[in-house]
Parts: structure tokens; sequence; C-alpha cells
């Protein structure tokens, strides 16, 4: 689990991001130390849960192993999976995020609502790592 990235269970999960007192521009990843917007002389970042649902903006699939804060065992099989890119409803950014286990390219379209579910990254026997992903609208994970 990346540590403030996102917070909650359930219903309450949410990615979590800052916004800039200045300018009100919005950062995921969050940031904390200053306003990422050029045009900004910079404010106060505050934490800001962000939307649950946007829309697919793009999407394809992972044929690689990833690399670092990724954690996948090199002596198992690489399993492929869909990457998601979501503009957030209420933001306007694009977060990009794995897709819900079962879900593929052929599942996704350009426009298609989804939401922000947590997600297991790995585990193993003593931990747990825990991340978001993207679901599509009515698909139960």
């Amino acid at each position: 689990m990346v540590v403030g990235w996102f917070a909650g269970e359930g219903a309450g999960f949410r990615l979590l991001g800052t916004r800039c007192a200045a300018c009100a521009s919005v950062f995921f990843p969050r940031e904390d130390h200053h306003c990422r917007n050029p045009a900004c002389g910079g404010g106060e970042l505050t934490e800001v849960p962000l939307s649950r649902r946007g829309r697919v903006w793009s999407y394809t699939d992972s044929r690689y192993r990833p690399p670092s804060p990724y954690v996948s065992d090199p002596e198992l099989s690489w399993e492929p999976c869909a990457l998601i890119a979501v503009e957030l409803e209420a933001e306007r950014i694009v977060v990009l995020g794995q897709a819900a286990p079962g879900v593929t390219v052929e599942d996704l379209t350009v426009g298609m609502e989804v939401e922000v579910v947590p997600g297991v990254l790995h585990e193993d026997a003593e931990t747990t790592w825990t991340t978001w992903q993207w679901r599509p609208k009515g698909v139960k994970a």
C-alpha cells in the first residue's frame, strides 16, 4: 500500500488527492510540498477525497511484469491485466490503474462509467499489499 494515496473500505473507499487553495488545482498522486500548476504562485495544499466514479479515457492490456512498487514473484508466470486511464467525474483529472479482477480489454469501451474499488496488489504469508482498481459500473468484483 502506498501510504496516503487512498483510504476507507467498501463503499467508503476513495483515492486521496490534494487541492491548492490558491488555484483550486487537484493533484493525484497527492502533492504535499508545492502546487504543480506552473501558472500558480502556490497556496496551501489540502487533502481531498477524489470522485469514486469516472469515465474510461483510454485502456490497454499489460503484457509485461511491472516495476516497483508493484510486487510480483518472478518465479510465477505473469498474467496480463487491463490498465485503465479514468477521467474522474468532478475533478476532470485522469488517473491510471488496473482493472478489477476478471475485467479485460474486451469488456471496456472509451466513455464507459467505472468506479474505484480496493484491490489486492500482491500477498504473501505475512502481508497483503492493497491498491486501487477500476471496475465498470454494475460489475461485481
